[in-house]
């Protein structure tokens, strides 16, 4: 799951809205997100349907014109304050929602027109950067609350060898979204002595944290309101602070959208252009607004930058793969004759068998080998697939 976060009146809502045309409230004051959305979004991949030259039917997804496009799970948290972590503003229940997310988007005011608290300003008054470092802060100091209260016993527990500490401190952090390998890794970064962690100071655990953050809860910066004055030269700023920045314009994506539901232009989530159907029934208000948006936005930017922060973030932040099980090789079918019916967003990694726990337990406990696609080539259970891979599992049971 990607949390979708960032300080109020950014444009988070109106991202949401656009990435999964679920209608919530868009208004420009801050707060207007009080509980959480859930949504669908989806992340775009070029289908195999044309490489394999077939006609697919797909069941969990779609395909537009050989473009599959795969549900995932998006989060619109509510806009953080400075100092949420302490229960300003809506305070922690928004915090609490970032723990179920294995990857954030930060939609940030690229323009700086709003300043800390969310409030409209002139554009090029408020440093974006700030904004930044600010969550970075607030959900450190989050991560910091919830362990530091029980450390001291954690750690004299840990030199007693009773437990170990990683155990302890996954078990304490248990329901995060926050892996053992996270822990590891946070440690091994951070090189503090897990052997004697009475001995840790207060900032030692705060930088251990710090880094726990980064590792476990990876993030992207969308830039949104690039069509707005001063936006492009932050970007360039909020680039300098190490993460990928990807310019944005929700409300244009939100508008495409919207016209391509309505039929009157033919658009995908992505698309680098669209093309009017239907211009008799577009009003000149509307004519001139998709004008404005192919010009400052498409053409500049090659994109809305909406999917492309979706696509970023399970792709890159997250080191996922699409892979396409089907039961009968020769047609590439399920057992009904569908055609490439389901495609799978799995972590880099995933071996074959895992792939057939996640289709149906059976399918994992009754593995025999798998066959691939492309080269119709028997695989076993800890081959590593590839993005893109077509696999027919076959088991003692059945085969997917």
């Amino acid at each position: 799951m990607v949390g979708v976060v960032g300080k109020p009146n950014t444009g988070k809502s109106t991202f949401f809205s656009a990435a999964t045309l679920i209608p919530v409230e868009i208004a420009s004051y801050p707060f207007t997100t009080i509980k959480p959305n859930r949504g669908i979004g989806y992340i775009r991949s070029p289908c195999v349907c044309r490489e394999f030259n077939v006609k697919d039917k797909p069941q969990n997804s779609l395909c537009l014109d050989g473009i599959r496009l795969i549900p995932v799970e998006l989060i619109d948290c509510a806009g953080l304050v400075p100092g949420a972590w302490q229960g300003r503003g809506l305070g922690n229940q928004f915090l609490d929602e970032i723990r179920k997310a294995d990857a954030l988007i930060h939609i940030v005011d690229a323009a700086g027109a709003t300043d800390s608290e969310g409030k409209t300003c002139k554009p090029g008054t408020h440093d974006p950067t700030e904004d930044v470092k600010f969550l970075e802060t607030e959900i450190t100091m989050w991560l910091t609350q919830i362990l530091k209260k029980d450390w001291p016993k954690l750690a004299r527990t840990a030199e007693s060898a009773a437990t170990d500490l990683l155990t302890l401190v996954e078990n304490r952090l248990s329901g995060l979204a926050i892996k053992r390998s996270h822990i590891i890794e946070a440690l091994r970064k951070t090189a503090l002595n897990v052997e004697k962690p009475t001995g840790w100071s207060s900032e030692d655990l705060t930088k251990f944290l710090d880094v726990l953050r980064r590792v476990s809860k990876p993030m992207l910066i969308a830039a949104n309101k690039i069509d707005l004055p001063h936006a492009e030269e932050n970007v360039e700023m909020l680039k300098e602070l190490g993460y990928i920045v990807i310019p944005c314009s929700a409300e244009a994506e939100l508008a495409l959208r919207r016209a391509a539901e309505k039929e009157l232009i033919d658009y995908k989530p992505g698309d680098l252009n669209f093309t009017i159907t239907e211009s008799e029934e577009l009003t000149d208000v509307q004519k001139k607004a998709l004008k404005t948006i192919r010009e400052r936005i498409l053409q500049k930017f090659e994109s809305t930058g909406v999917q492309q922060a979706i696509n970023t973030a399970f792709f890159q932040l997250l080191n996922m793969i699409v892979v396409y099980p089907v039961e009968d090789l020769e047609h590439l079918s399920d057992h009904k004759g569908r055609v490439l019916p389901d495609a799978y967003i799995v972590p880099h990694g995933t071996t074959a068998r895992q792939l057939a726990y996640k289709i149906h337990t059976e399918l994992g406990e009754t593995f025999i080998y798998a066959i691939e696609a492309r080269e119709k080539k028997r695989i076993g259970e800890d081959h590593v697939l590839k993005d893109r891979d077509v696999i027919s599992i076959v088991s003692a049971k059945k085969r997917a």
